[in-house]
């Protein structure tokens, strides 16, 4: 199965990086890193995360949760495609 990003989770990914290398060079590549590993194992395991139910086919969109950060993914029949990546604040309460 292919992993395919769109232009939008691309521009997401460094955007947080930027962000996160302000305050910690070192965290920046780290995060990045650490998430793009994860985002990686998708193909293997596409029902990872969670489906939104808000969707049209809710099996089809998902959020893979990865610490502070959400990453927005469709499923296909021979791809997965990345669509959003953002830092999810309701996750630091």
């Amino acid at each position: 199965m292919k992993l395919v990003y769109t232009d939008e989770a691309i521009d997401d990914l460094k955007r947080l990086r930027e962000f996160i290398a302000v305050h910690s060079p070192s965290a920046a590549a780290r995060i990045a890193t650490e998430l793009v590993g994860k985002i990686e194992l998708l193909p293997e395991f596409p029902k990872m995360g969670t489906p939104v139910e808000m969707a049209p086919v809710p099996d089809s969109i998902r959020d893979m949760v990865f610490g502070k950060y959400v990453v927005r993914y469709s499923v296909h029949a021979s791809a997965i495609i990345i669509l959003r990546v953002w830092h999810d604040l309701e996750g630091e309460r």
